[in-house]
């Protein structure tokens, strides 16, 4: 791994005579140094270990005495404003620092466990903040599909997939292009993750009542060209956004599925009417992240008998070398560094609207949607393994699920 932040480096050679402040600045600067999305500090019967989330892939960072991990708890309980005499319930908060001149906000989470409370730490690094549909990984077909969609005056566009997967900045990406043409935008998010110049985004407030579909009818009444939506989570929320979408609205939201055609699935399941999913719904967009090959180390090699018949179940290309990362300093001897979106949009065609409407099977509209030019997960990751974005084995790392 690479070398530590020197101010986290000092205060663990300490032990117990540390600075829990300094300490815990020293996690924060080490995480932002390494690009970490987030810092867990799990307790032991022994110890308080720290790990950090790196490109998707947890790893062990340090071991900290059992005897200072109450006072860094309590020291991150402070900077969230959070209760440091509550010990047996979960807590959420947030703060903001500044770290190397730029501004990042923490959301944590402690939970009390067996061995005593831990905490989870997610920085929202603006590192990401003007991305490019091209630079998340969206290009070719899948990304004219998509501004194609944008043009539409009204209907739904979803984005899809598990937990870290990148969907809220894909729909921020998106949001950017709308916002170009000047029209009236509204976000109801949970939480705001990023600011966008010229849209109203509006914080989820549980203790208010503001929820999403509270905050859904207020934003009707705003006036706007478009909304997005943070997350569809029950039925209350999807009829709103089926309805705002059917009154000359374009609606932009996230959902937790595994691919683009179980989103139909899934509203159904909340129970949207097959007819108004047909008329409503533009695209259902999946995606997950995977790793880059770093390119200080990247270097070219033959594949194997056994890639080469992973890649031909795929694609129709001719394989004759792929790409890997020795490993390097710059990667933390991972071979990889950062990360790139590989997709599936499903373009709602009147096949598919037939289909949705006599309620067909989740394999029949996977057909349909193949038919119409939809490309899998699987083979867009291919096709960047291909191309040395990525690693044959971290595609089927990420999308296989055998």
């Amino acid at each position: 791994m690479q070398a530590l932040h020197p101010l986290l480096q000092t205060q663990l050679e300490k032990h117990e005579s540390a600075s829990i402040i300094d300490l815990v600045d020293g996690l924060l600067a080490h995480a932002y140094t390494v690009y970490a999305s987030d810092i867990h500090i799990d307790p032991t019967p022994e110890a308080m270990v720290i790990r950090m989330r790196i490109d998707g892939v947890l790893y062990t960072i340090a071991s900290l005495p059992k005897l200072i991990r109450w006072e860094i708890i309590s020291r991150i309980k402070i900077l969230a404003c959070l209760r440091t005499d509550e010990h047996v319930a979960a807590q959420d908060g947030r703060f903001r620092v500044t770290l190397e001149g730029a501004t990042i906000d923490v959301r944590v989470s402690i939970l009390p466990t067996y061995y005593g409370e831990n905490a989870v730490l997610r920085l929202l690094v603006e590192r990401t903040k003007d991305m490019t549909l091209d630079d998340l990984g969206l290009t070719g077909t899948n990304k004219e599909r998509i501004v194609s969609a944008l043009k539409r005056p009204h209907g739904m566009i979803l984005a899809t997939g598990p937990t870290g997967s990148g969907k809220t900045t894909t729909l921020y990406s998106m949001l950017k292009i709308l916002a170009k043409k000047s029209p009236s935008i509204v976000t109801i998010e949970d939480p705001i993750e990023y600011a966008i110049d010229g849209v109203r985004q509006v914080q989820i407030n549980q203790k208010t009542g503001l929820t999403f579909a509270h905050g859904l009818r207020a934003i009707v009444r705003q006036d706007p060209d478009c909304i997005m939506v943070g997350e569809i989570r029950d039925h209350e929320t999807a009829d709103l956004a089926i309805n705002s979408s059917l009154t000359g609205h374009l609606l932009l939201s996230t959902l937790h599925t595994n691919d683009a055609v179980t989103t139909l699935i899934r509203l159904l399941d909340m129970g949207v009417e097959p007819y108004l999913l047909a008329s409503t719904v533009r695209m259902a967009l999946a995606q997950r992240l995977v790793r880059r090959v770093c390119e200080s180390c990247k270097e070219i090699y033959t594949p194997s008998s056994t890639e080469n018949a992973v890649v031909k179940k795929y694609s129709s290309r001719e394989v004759c070398s792929l790409w890997k990362g020795k490993g390097c300093a710059k990667c933390n001897q991972t071979g990889y560094r950062d990360r790139i979106g590989v997709f599936e949009v499903l373009v709602m065609t009147d096949e598919l609207r037939h289909a949705l409407t006599q309620r067909a099977s989740t394999q029949t509209m996977r057909e349909y949607a193949t038919a119409s030019g939809m490309t899998s997960l699987e083979s867009d990751g291919i096709a960047k393994a291909l191309s040395g974005i990525t690693t044959l084995e971290e595609v089927m790392r990420i999308t296989c699920e055998e």
